[in-house]
């Protein structure tokens, strides 16, 4: 347990942005033998290989492929994406002798949380280069930006109103005032270009917050991004360690997007994981009623964190199913399908969960709050298949600094191991 959490602790430092993330799964994959095929060409693949590709440098699909004729599909999904600020173009705006840089939000934010904190910029440029263009990741190691409150003896009713205007209020200072260009000219220089050589670029602030374990006995870790990395790298460590696939194909999905919608190139509801299953069945020489059938055999989990009961607000959840840290897997449900989670998959999810010894719990919202929606209802309108929603019990869900219990990642790791390592009982 303590070694799962300091490896997640670890990935999370190292993931600044989406486009990090990505990188950094690949690492861990590519050091457990996978292979990367490039969506641009033909792919060449054999039975028993393991492979993964990427889309747009934010989205990953990794896949083991069997010895044996395909019967069904193990699939895990997850998001890369995290709510935060997006650096928009041109960004430099002087005010009363300070730069700023103008900012709009990405997902559903706890803006708040963002004030008075040091910050920095990640993603990634496009660089014009040897008559061509270059990808490159950008990190801005340091203490660069800061988006300051307004004081108390300034505003009275402070703490009785909402979290600001985003355009008014938080537009981030970088810099004391002075010509503009400096923002991008620091970008450049992480890069060893000239700014003038940039097309284009995705920077977003990062939160330089490290991650910490802390508790009395250590249960608890705080972090950026714990939504949904903590999903993220549950489901990878069991991928990484499952038993090779008998007769079906074990694949490992990270979408981006997630948290506004899902509906880009990139995210849940495009077309990544059908191109994906297509792609291997042209290669293998699946047909396509082959494929409905092992689709129809199959499961996904959707992995996206939940909410626990929050100590000083218990009246914000079911008066039944009240999910708390350090208690197991979070299996969420929604009459509307929110949650994909219906009797089918339930039934699977118990099953390994009773027979591995993974405590499990569940998450229902109050009759009378809406909640959101996660990857499972999203991908199902692409590849059909039993599906159900999990998470791990969190608080603070979508702050920059959120928080979640050290022993539920180990539990996630194993029912994930479990779950790819042996076939799915029939259902009569």
């Amino acid at each position: 347990m303590e070694d799962i959490t300091t490896s997640l602790a670890e990935l999370l430092e190292k993931s600044p942005s989406v486009f990090h993330v990505i990188r950094n799964i690949r690492e861990i994959l590519e050091e457990q033998g996978f292979q990367p095929l490039d969506e641009r060409r033909k792919w060449d693949l054999a039975p028993g290989g393991s492979y993964y590709t990427v889309r747009n440098g934010s989205s990953l699909i990794a896949f083991r492929i069997p010895l044996k004729p395909v019967k069904s599909l193990h699939i895990t999904a997850s998001h890369s994406d995290a709510p935060t600020f997006k650096i928009k173009p041109d960004p430099e705006m002087e005010a009363e002798g300070l730069l700023r840089l103008n900012l709009e939000k990405y997902g559903g934010m706890l803006t708040a949380t963002w004030y008075d904190r040091p910050l920095t910029a990640a993603g990634r440029v496009l660089i014009r280069e040897n008559g061509g263009i270059r990808q490159q990741l950008v990190y801005i190691d340091r203490d660069l930006l800061l988006i300051p409150s307004l004081a108390i003896h300034m505003d009275r009713e402070a703490n009785n109103k909402g979290y600001g205007n985003v355009q008014n209020d938080m537009p981030a200072v970088f810099s004391e005032g002075g010509r503009k260009g400096r923002f991008m000219e620091i970008v450049a220089a992480e890069c060893g270009c000239a700014p003038e050589d940039i097309l284009g670029a995705d920077l977003f602030l990062s939160s330089r917050m490290k991650p910490s374990v802390w508790g009395a006995d250590r249960e608890f870790i705080s972090a950026p991004k714990l939504d949904d990395l903590m999903c993220a790298y549950g489901t990878l460590a069991g991928f990484a360690e499952a038993d090779a696939p008998d007769d079906f194909i074990q694949m490992y999905c990270v979408f981006d997007n997630e948290e506004v919608g899902s509906r880009t190139k990139q995210g849940a509801e495009s077309t990544f994981l059908k191109d994906a299953l297509d792609r291997i069945s042209e290669c293998l020489g699946i047909t396509r009623s082959e494929l409905l059938c092992a689709e129809a055999n199959g499961m996904m989990i959707s992995a996206d964190n939940a909410h626990a009961v929050h100590p000083n607000h218990p009246d914000k959840a079911d008066p039944v199913n009240r999910p708390e840290m350090n208690k197991g897997i979070v299996l969420k449900y929604h009459a509307n399908q929110k949650y994909t989670t219906d009797a089918v998959s339930e039934a699977y999810f118990k099953d390994i969960c009773r027979r591995t010894g993974v405590p499990y719990q569940c998450f229902v919202n109050r009759s009378d709050m809406n909640g959101g929606s996660t990857l499972g209802n999203i991908s199902n309108t692409q590849v059909s298949i039993n599906t159900a929603d999990i998470g791990l019990a969190m608080l603070a869900m979508h702050s920059s600094y959120e928080t979640a219990g050290t022993r539920d990642i180990a539990y996630l790791s194993a029912f994930t191991r479990a779950f790819y390592s042996e076939q799915l009982p029939e259902i009569l």
